[in-house]
């Protein structure tokens, strides 16, 4: 996971530093760079916007219009394909946390990518989070082709990824995995 989360970085401080027409932009919200940004860029954005807005809601009427038929989801348990596939993810996600949060801290985009620092807050059932409150912080990536989303990828935060994973595997989610093992 470590070693997917440096190369997005550097691609995305590349294409901040790149001087071309596809311009990316760092962005607070949508309507601070509607004038500053392409409009595939922009749409991109507003793409993403519906998936989130998705996930938080449970309603995944909305992104049929955003996500390509061949669409593909790089996750932890491989390839998932399909837009059935990821409407059967966000309905599940929703299910099983009605209470989770989803807040874009920074976004970049251009023409072909979009990328959110995303802020996600809840309460786990036990069965996709821990169960009880959780925070945490992801690095989201989406690649777009004809102005529909084609490949999704997901970076998370290794000292938060290591939290879960403790207390998914029972221990004290505030511990570091291996801590209380007898040697």
């Amino acid at each position: 996971m470590k070693k997917n989360l440096i190369p997005t970085v550097c691609f995305a401080i590349c294409l901040m530093s790149c001087n071309n027409d596809n311009k990316p932009v760092v962005a607070a919200d949508a309507a601070a760079t509607s004038s500053t940004i392409s409009p595939a860029a922009q749409k991109n954005l507003d793409a993403m916007h519906t998936v989130t807005k998705a996930f938080e809601t449970g309603d995944v009427n909305s992104i049929d219009s955003v996500i390509a038929p061949g669409f593909v989801d790089h996750t932890d348990k491989g390839d998932k394909k399909g837009v059935d596939s990821l409407k059967a993810m966000i309905k599940m996600s929703h299910d099983a946390d009605k209470t989770m949060k989803m807040e874009i801290v920074k976004e970049l985009a251009d023409d072909d990518y979009a990328f959110s620092l995303m802020h996600y807050s809840g309460t786990g059932d036990g069965k996709m989070m821990p169960a009880g409150p959780y925070d945490m912080h992801s690095m989201e990536v989406v690649k777009f082709s004809n102005g529909k989303a084609v490949e999704h990828w997901g970076y998370m935060e290794m000292s938060e990824v290591s939290k879960m994973m403790a207390a998914m595997q029972g221990g004290d989610k505030m511990k570091a995995p291996d801590a209380g093992k007898k040697k």
